[in-house]
C-alpha cells in the first residue's frame, strides 16, 4: 500500500513572478533554486521545493496556506518586520500541547497569500 508522507513540492499561485520571487528571495530570505521564466521559479525550503507559478487556467487560481517553523517566534517577527514584512496576526498562543505552547503569527505575500510562521515554545 502506498502512504503519502513527505511533501516534495508545494505550489504558490503568484500574479507577478518578479515581484513575488522577490518578496521570497529577498524579503523573506528563501534560497532560490532556478527560474523557468516566464511562469515559474523554484525556491528550497530545508528540502522542500517551493514553486512560486503564474496559474494556468481559473481553476488553478487560487490562495494557499503555508506554515513556517522557526526557533524564536518572536525574533523572526522582529527580523521580518524590520524587512518590511507587515503582519495581519500578531504572535500568539494557538494551542496549549503537553510540552510547550504553538505560537502563530501570520502575513501576506505580495499575491495575497497568506503565510504564518509558527513555534512550539516550552513553558517555563
Amino acid at each position: 500500500m502506498t502512504r503519502l508522507t513527505r511533501i516534495g513540492q508545494i505550489a504558490v499561485v503568484v500574479h507577478d513572478l518578479p515581484r513575488a520571487v522577490a518578496f521570497y528571495r529577498d524579503t523573506l530570505g528563501m534560497p532560490l533554486l532556478f527560474e523557468a521564466p516566464p511562469t515559474m521559479a523554484f525556491f528550497d525550503c530545508s528540502g522542500v521545493r517551493l514553486m512560486l507559478s503564474q496559474p494556468s487556467s481559473p481553476d488553478f487560481d487560487h490562495p494557499i496556506i503555508l506554515y513556517f517553523t522557526v526557533e524564536d517566534i518572536q525574533a523572526a517577527v522582529a527580523d521580518l518586520t524590520g524587512r518590511g514584512v507587515v503582519f495581519i496576526e500578531a504572535p500568539h498562543v494557538v494551542a496549549r500541547l503537553p510540552h510547550a505552547d504553538l505560537w502563530m503569527g501570520a502575513f501576506r505575500d505580495p499575491d495575497g497569500n497568506y503565510l504564518h510562521v509558527m513555534s512550539e515554545v516550552k513553558r517555563s
